[in-house]
């Protein structure tokens, strides 16, 4: 089974952003030590629980600190950008960290309605051109526009020994129709996304000759099953006193703790192999919401011994 980290550098407890931000990377040094494929880090924007706005930022530092882990954005949110820009970052983690970088890509706001206004203007239309800036971005990345297009002369630099590597993700049918489409390897949400997320994946799966597939799942694994539950229960009850208005309403949060995997680690080790032979992916991208750092990298430590007793 292979495992990999989605980190979105949560404040627990009563940490500032800054803690936040050094637990990442901390975390993606653990993680390399371990035995995980790859770390992501997230975007989000405005909410008081998540530090970190700039993936690309984070993850020069965790770069330096890391030798071989896979590092890369999960996920850039690109209506909020124009392509050229995000392809020249991309390619300059690639420079320094050559055979590394994955470039995660996605289209939700990663926020409010008035941060995505002050991010990107008209964002509910820039999300309807979603797939012409994916196209844009990829020939960027693969420098293949055609002689007469706008940009044939344009070159986002520095340009890499290896290029980053695009996915996309997705919590519905709609993003994986597109990454089928693009021919890209494809992240579903499980965590936050459609109920037949099975059935998505296997769409994707069907229309791709070489489909990549990697699922998100929210897990927290402890001593106990009793105590997961109750560190569960009280990372919740931070998130409720850090954002008391939050952007997912009560049927949607509702569902996204309806998916977590929560226990110890006999059952998560169960719970994530029946997962696993559901979604028939590649991988399995872990995103652990607990109420301190120290939890969470417990958790963290024990799904590494799970990963190298099925691998």
């Amino acid at each position: 089974m292979k495992l990999s980290i989605l980190d979105q550098s949560p404040l627990f407890a009563d940490a500032d952003a800054k803690q936040a931000l050094e637990a990442s990377v901390e975390l993606a040094v653990l993680a390399e030590q371990l035995g995980y494929e790859r770390y992501w880090v997230a975007e989000h924007h405005g909410m008081n629980g998540l530090a970190s706005p700039a993936p690309d930022i984070l993850l020069g530092i965790i770069g330096s600190k890391t030798e071989h882990i896979r590092i890369g954005s999960g996920a850039v949110l690109l209506p909020n950008y124009r392509p050229y820009n995000i392809v020249e970052r991309y390619r300059m983690l690639a420079t320094l960290y050559p055979g590394r970088v994955d470039l995660g890509l996605g289209r939700a706001p990663g926020g409010s309605a008035e941060v995505s206004i002050a991010l990107a203007g008209n964002f509910l239309e820039k999300v309807k051109e979603m797939p012409d800036y994916l196209d844009e971005l990829l020939h960027f990345l693969q420098d293949d526009f055609a002689p007469e297009q706008l940009y044939s002369r344009v070159t986002a630099s520095p340009v890499p020994p290896v290029q980053p590597e695009p996915w996309l993700l997705g919590t519905s049918g709609r993003s994986a129709k597109l990454a089928a489409t693009k021919k890209l390897p494809y992240v579903f949400g499980h965590f936050m996304g459609a109920e037949n997320g099975p059935e998505i994946v296997a769409d994707y799966q069907s229309k791709t000759d070489n489909p990549s597939t990697m699922v998100a799942v929210s897990v927290l694994c402890a001593e106990t099953e009793r105590e997961a539950l109750e560190l569960a229960e009280e990372a919740k009850r931070q998130r409720e006193e850090q954002d008391p208005s939050p952007q997912t309403n009560a049927e949607e949060q509702s569902n996204i703790a309806d998916k977590q995997i929560i226990g110890d680690k006999a059952l998560v080790q169960e719970k994530l192999t029946t997962l696993q032979e559901a979604y028939q992916c590649d991988e399995i991208m872990v995103l652990t919401m607990a109420p301190t750092y120290e939890a969470r990298a417990f958790s963290y430590r024990q799904l590494a011994e799970i990963m190298n007793q099925t691998t």
